[in-house]
């Protein structure tokens, strides 16, 4: 399996400037230290990764404690889009 080009959109860098309850440095660094490599590597399956059902195009959660990270994935391009961040109370 070949290697992922991990893009974030507008509304991503937007919603990672909430607060996240106040671990929003501590969810920050974690995404871009771990969550990031993880999803270049393999962004279909992992502990934290599960594909949600109903969703048009197939969109992927990452889960880091209450926090959702909502991304989709381009075979072609090899890339993920990571769209959109919230708490798991305003996610679903």
């Amino acid at each position: 399996m070949s290697n992922y080009q991990v893009f974030e959109t507008d509304r991503f860098t937007q919603d990672l400037r909430q607060n996240f309850k106040g671990q929003q440095d501590k969810i920050i660094k974690k995404l871009h230290s771990f969550v990031y490599q993880q999803l270049s590597e393999n962004p279909y399956f992992g502990k934290n990764i599960k594909k949600l059902r109903g969703y048009t195009p197939d969109t992927w959660r990452y889960r880091i404690g209450d926090v959702r990270f909502f991304y989709t994935i381009d075979e072609q391009k090899n890339e993920v889009v990571m769209i959109t961040a919230a708490t798991r109370a305003d996610a679903y």
